[in-house]
């Protein structure tokens, strides 16, 4: 158990509500303004984590926060200790404990198996394969609905996600090369998938406010990240937003994807194992800070 001072734990306090801030900010400033943007958006809708939550530092267990802490008392699971102020554990519900295990199970599964670098970002594609009506309609198609359609055709679809492929078209899910479902997930789930990368953030902040504040932030960075190589290689132009395409129609664009793809996995790759240390903690904690 580490206890920190007043002063040492307000810093980071203030650290992580600017870093994040970067991202928050110009959110809010956007909703404010009715102007959505369809790269960035996702972040805080599909992801249903709060821009101010996102901005509230918390330490995880194991700390002590010393000086006047009583702004976290009103948080569930925190209480007073003889040296100040901590987050316990044993105080969480049990429903977090269940949702723990279940990130345990799965991101261990994840972890287990040599990631997939061949779907080419096609569930995007697939998502609008048809589709007289695509998701976002405020974006073209780089090429077209048949030039897309082509596409989606001509490449193999090999999405192994269920939340990618549960919005696939009717005329596209038959297509691909298996049928991911919500109860097979921990047995599908591979750490080559781009949305298994971006869903790190949501199991952080889904044990969240046990989850340390720094481990959320790390793990939303990277999902910006991903989300952005997600929609530069979708069928839409994103010129307008400033963002590049990455053809996934060519070989290049292909070979460009896979790069991505493969980076973002080994950056992936410490997350998800803090992400199952911490987890774990969660499911057997530790008996109570007297």
């Amino acid at each position: 158990m580490q206890v920190w001072d007043e002063p040492t734990w307000r810093a980071r306090q203030y650290a992580h509500r600017e870093r994040v801030n970067r991202w928050t900010q110009p959110h809010r400033e956007r909703r404010r303004e009715g102007r959505p943007h369809p790269v960035l958006d996702f972040l805080f809708t599909y992801y249903s984590f709060r821009p101010s939550r996102l901005e509230r530092w918390h330490p995880g267990p194991g700390v002590v926060l010393g000086g006047d802490a009583d702004e976290f008392l009103g948080t569930p699971g925190y209480r007073r200790v003889s040296d100040g102020v901590v987050f316990d554990p044993v105080l969480l519900p049990d429903n977090r404990r269940t949702t723990a295990r279940f990130v345990v199970s799965l991101l261990r599964a994840t972890a287990s198996r040599p990631a997939r670098l061949s779907c080419f970002g096609l569930h995007e594609w697939a998502m609008v394969y048809r589709d007289d009506s695509p998701r976002h309609e405020q974006l073209p198609l780089r090429l077209g609905s048949a030039g897309t359609d082509t596409v989606v055709e001509s490449l193999p679809v090999r999405c192994t996600h269920h939340d990618a492929f549960r919005f696939f078209t009717a005329p596209a899910r038959p297509l691909n090369a298996t049928f991911p479902t919500r109860e097979g997930q921990v047995d599908s789930e591979q750490p080559g998938c781009l949305h298994a990368t971006m869903d790190l953030y949501k199991w952080s902040y889904k044990l969240a406010p046990a989850t340390p504040a720094e481990l959320v932030a790390d793990c939303f960075e990277l999902a910006a990240r991903v989300r952005e190589m997600d929609m530069r290689a979708s069928p839409y132009d994103l010129s307008e937003l400033g963002y590049s395409a990455v053809r996934i129609e060519t070989a290049a664009g292909r070979a460009e994807y896979v790069r991505a793809q493969s980076e973002f996995a080994e950056a992936a790759v410490p997350l998800r194992a803090r992400l199952i240390e911490f987890a774990e903690r969660l499911t057997e904690p530790s008996p109570a800070v007297q």
